[in-house]
């Protein structure tokens, strides 16, 4: 049953003046407390964000214990999972108490930012995503050098298996949460993040996605385009993973996600991709994309690209490892902090480009 929360014009007064005054106080905190303010203010979204409105999302949410932080969050490569579920029919089986850890244990363990020194050149996140399905295409991508980070579909059954392959040979391991997109061509969105579902029923398929694979350090979104676009639906997603010291790189399927903006505001440090390798598979214009991923790197001095396990992307993508110059490939939970302090202001200028 809906709620009702007044009258829509009342409400939309009242929720624009919150989101001014929250962001007003968000790029105050930052100026007071440089880089860590981006990562330890989810307070101020309890403080800003109307209770009326998102009482129904975000008092649900749960909170799942974190691990122990070392230094920065870049260097956390694996983060406490839920119980493995061995089939998604299981999804209503998860106990409430499994879901959900005392608000104490969350809040003791806020992400803690490190600075470290600035990089001497230009620096790239590669992540391949779509991984599971298909084994032959995924130990491809496993067989690349471990600076690139991996993503793996929860709901393959070769996927548990697969990631440890991956985390064994070093490889920074992100879990690729199906979410809600326009179509879902290929029924891979059946067990995702709908913004039609309860609440409660989004956070257990979220628990079920996350306990599917070992040792994640982030998420990133597979396909989403309209759950993405949804700050409303993005708030219990976002409370949900704070705390936990991962990451949610934004696919930025949708041209209106509002992932970043939210999930840092909830202190989950988050950033978005510049650049689609294949969204056409041509051979030709994959190296023109690589290319690309290059120039934003040298321009802005980190760059952040997703491919997927096809063949011309496999090929080119381990022949441009090799022969990379000039380019440091980085995990993508290091190239998220350094967006993150370009967007913030912080250090800019410090990454020195290598033209």
């Amino acid at each position: 049953m809906s709620r009702d929360f007044g009258s829509p014009r009342r409400n939309s007064r009242a929720r624009a003046g919150f989101e001014a005054a929250f962001w007003a106080l968000l790029s105050l905190a930052v100026v007071i407390g440089a880089p860590s303010a981006v990562y330890g203010l989810p307070v101020l979204a309890d403080l800003v964000t109307p209770a009326a409105v998102f009482e129904a999302q975000a008092s649900v949410a749960p909170r799942i214990p974190a691990p122990a932080l070392r230094g920065s969050f870049a260097a956390v490569s694996t983060a406490p999972i839920l119980r493995p579920l061995s089939d998604e029919n299981e999804l209503s089986s998860v106990p409430d108490a499994e879901l959900r850890a005392s608000q104490e244990d969350a809040e003791a363990v806020a992400p803690v930012l490190t600075v470290p020194e600035a990089p001497r050149q230009p620096v790239i996140a590669l992540v391949i995503d779509d991984l599971g399905n298909d084994v032959a295409e995924t130990r491809r991508a496993i067989a690349l050098p471990k600076g690139v980070s991996l993503s793996f579909l929860p709901y393959p059954s070769e996927t548990p298996r697969l990631v440890r392959e991956a985390r064994d040979v070093g490889h920074q391991i992100l879990v690729h949460v199906p979410m809600e997109a326009v179509q879902d061509r290929d029924g891979s969105l059946k067990s995702g993040l709908w913004r039609g579902l309860p609440v409660q029923e989004n956070l257990r398929r979220l628990a079920w996605a996350l306990s599917r694979v070992e040792g994640y350090a982030g998420i990133n979104n597979h396909e989403g385009s309209v759950f993405t676009a949804d700050r409303a639906a993005l708030v219990p997603v976002a409370e949900a993973l704070y705390g936990q010291g991962i990451f949610f790189l934004d696919s930025r399927t949708s041209p209106s996600s509002q992932v970043v903006p939210v999930a840092r505001g909830f202190g989950v440090p988050s950033a978005d991709r510049d650049v689609f390798l294949d969204d056409d598979q041509d051979s030709h214009a994959v190296a023109q994309q690589l290319r690309e991923l290059e120039r934003i790197a040298r321009v802005e001095g980190v760059a952040i690209g997703i491919g997927h396990p096809h063949k011309a992307t496999l090929d080119l993508v381990t022949r441009w490892c090799a022969g990379l110059k000039g380019i440091q490939l980085i995990p993508a939970s290091e190239a998220i902090r350094l967006k993150t302090e370009l967007d913030m202001g912080v250090k800019k200028g410090r990454i020195a480009s290598s033209q």
